[in-house]
């Protein structure tokens, strides 16, 4: 990357958005030196039942450790989401949704919404759902999703959304540690013209949790699903059944508003538990700041339902700001690579939020299918999800933004609830590939190994000195994990578990995970349970899973794997590996090569040195470091051997 490459805030932005460089300055200066001061004032943001008292009381001392924020006011989520935007906005558009099916759409009014929203409140508490009690909601990308999460917080619950995509056994794994209470599903589920059996896995996933008592099915394909009489409903006949109004119930800020499980190096997918008041602050007002939003604007992400971008930046930072948001269900190449783009077309939209995978895949395709519609209403784009290449970073800039839109570039996390570092858009000159400034109240800082605090351009580890309130303040049934995790590897500091660099401009570019978790397509997938699943399958002893570099994926999935005695390598095995490991977790965790491996190159105390298959996995074979350590070097060698063979076989085939 050029690190002078430099696109200054195109010309007249600047003078119409919310912040421009002299104010990025003053208020990130303030924000940093009286943090209580700004976040006061932030949070006149929402409306209030009662009004706090005390902004923060924070510590990440692991042996003191505390995370609260405006911890004596309360107040109800989905009021601030839904019911103080009625009165100027009720026959207007909340909702433009597109089917996976081109021309298949609904508009959902604000109205609309808010009458489904307090049905289905309802509904949940004739079941028995009160206040602190979880929903799990595992559901496509329909209005249906929007409505089950804010009718969870409007009566105090808790909500754990599940992404569609993932297997039955992953969705029982998620309710099984969260005890959800009830669970929201729908029939079947669209992408990309093929079917998902969305509420079999439901039936595979709750057989065996007692903590279901209820689910709650969505029509969307209108196909014969077995239904379980006493225990399933369906969603229209309940809601159309119930009082069209709940009254809301008075949470405490610092009390629960939702679950969401990410992926981890240790295995077990990690509960991040996100309080009520906080989060709302920091999601609410940074999404209209980073977006530069302003009424009537359009926004659309496109982001799945179960992932922090979609819960931050698709559903509760529009609706904390009265805003009309595009929902699409399917993908950006079904049934051509110009549905998007159509999309944007249709409804105008003027923010266009996606990830840097899905701009590689369609930039394969050239300009054409862009070509054929009219993309002028865009003012402002996004990326997130993983660090974007620079290449595809110019193509959205001049292709898609037609050279005069500011790409909003942003670095966070679950963990965090809400952005950390981003180019705020008529403040901050774009450089490709770079997440580039800290977002007000965040304090960033490139630490080395040994826990020094480095200044100027460095190279390090991604942590953040002090609190935010939108941070995660614990991984559920797991607060040790939590401090171990987060807080232990660098004291004083969260550790985002990120390598970093930061340029002489002050400019930060992230470098990609420093544990065992692999980012593809932006999906954080943690390498033991990939290993797990593929260990579990009867003709396989043992496994290794690295990343490599994917093209398209920003990371592959590269799996060694060690077979039983009595088993071939074959490979219809492989296929059939890649289909276990599909059921099992998800298709986006499906390997994207399978390397046979009698043996992995152990340590002489058992420890798999994964930094030797790495770089065998990226095809690099030069220099492994220090090998002194290994119990067999041979083991190298021969994998080292099987690898060339196949990039040989490979080269051959596509000759």
């Amino acid at each position: 990357m050029v690190q002078s490459e430099v696109y200054p805030v195109p010309p007249g932005f600047a003078a119409q958005a919310h912040i421009d460089a002299a104010a990025y300055e003053r208020l990130y200066r303030w924000s940093i030196e009286d943090p209580d001061g700004f976040w006061q004032k932030e949070a006149a943001f929402l409306d209030w039942i009662k009004p706090f008292t005390e902004v923060s009381d924070t510590s990440f001392d692991v042996n003191d450790f505390r995370v609260r924020w405006f911890a004596d006011g309360t107040l109800n989520g989905s009021v601030n989401c839904i019911d103080r935007h009625l009165a100027e906005k009720a026959d207007k558009p909340a909702v433009f949704w597109e089917s996976d099916m081109p021309g298949e759409s609904r508009v959902v009014t604000w109205g609309e919404l808010a009458d489904k929203v307090n049905r289905l409140a309802n509904v949940l508490k004739s079941l028995g759902v009160g206040k602190g009690d979880v929903v799990a909601i595992y559901l496509p990308v329909i209005p249906e999703v929007m409505v089950a999460m804010m009718a969870t917080i409007r009566i105090g619950a808790v909500h754990t959304v599940v992404f569609s995509g993932f297997s039955a056994e992953s969705l029982e794994n998620r309710i099984a540690d969260s005890k959800a209470k009830v669970l929201i599903t729908a029939d079947e589920g669209f992408r990309g013209g093929r079917i998902s059996p969305l509420k079999r896995n439901a039936d595979d996933a709750v057989r065996n949790q007692p903590s279901i008592e209820h689910v709650i099915v969505v029509r969307r394909s209108g196909a014969e699903v077995p239904f379980t009489p006493g225990r399933d409903l369906w969603y229209d006949e309940a809601t159309d059944a119930a009082e069209p109004w709940c009254e809301p119930v008075e949470v405490g800020a610092e009390d629960p508003l939702f679950i969401l499980y990410t992926s981890g190096s240790t295995g077990k997918p990690k509960g991040l538990v996100h309080t009520t008041a906080g989060y709302l602050v920091h999601a609410g007002t940074s999404w209209r700041i980073i977006f530069d939003w302003h009424e009537g604007d359009v926004f659309w992400s496109t982001a799945d339902v179960g992932w922090v971008t979609a819960h931050s930046y698709k559903l509760y930072g529009p609706l904390l700001n009265g805003a009309t948001t595009v929902m699409f269900e399917g993908v950006p190449s079904w049934p051509d690579a110009s549905r998007w783009w159509s999309i944007i077309e249709k409804h105008g939209v003027n923010i266009f939020y996606t990830a840097p995978t899905a701009l590689r895949s369609l930039m394969r395709e050239g300009e054409a299918p862009v070509r054929k519609h009219d993309l002028s209403s865009l003012r402002v784009l996004g990326s997130v999800g993983e660090p974007i290449n620079p290449e595809a970073w110019r193509w959205f800039h001049s292709v898609i933004g037609g050279g005069r839109c500011p790409i909003v570039d942003n670095y966070w996390q679950t963990e965090t609830g809400a952005v950390t570092l981003v180019p705020i858009p008529g403040a901050i000159p774009n450089k490709p590939g770079m997440a580039a400034k800290p977002y007000f109240g965040i304090r960033p800082e490139v630490v080395s190994p040994e826990g020094v605090t480095l200044e100027g351009p460095a190279d390090g580890n991604m942590c953040f000195r002090g609190s935010w309130p939108g941070q995660a303040r614990t991984i559920l049934h797991d607060h040790e994990r939590f401090l171990k995790t987060y807080f232990a590897p660098f004291p004083g500091r969260f550790f985002s578990g990120d390598g970093v660099t930061r340029d002489e401009d002050g400019y930060y570019r992230i470098a990609g995970r420093v544990d065992d978790v692999i980012n593809v397509s932006g999906h954080r997938l943690g390498t033991v349970e990939l290993e797990s699943a593929i260990a579990s399958h009867p003709a396989v002893a043992e496994s290794a899973v690295v990343g490599y570099n994917h093209d398209v994926k920003g990371q592959g999935v590269f799996a060694y794997v060690t077979l039983k005695a009595d088993a071939a390598e074959t490979d219809e095995l492989r296929r059939e590996i890649t289909r276990w490991v599909r059921a099992r977790i998800s298709p986006i965790a499906s390997p994207d090569i399978i390397q046979w491996a009698p043996a992995l190159p152990k340590n002489r105390a058992g420890k798999i040195l994964r930094r030797i298959l790495l770089k065998i996995a990226n095809n690099d074979f030069s220099d492994f470091g220090d090998t002194s350590t290994l119990a067999d070097a041979a083991v190298v060698e021969d994998i080292v051997a099987r690898r060339k063979a196949e990039l040989a076989k490979l080269t051959r085939e596509n000759a």
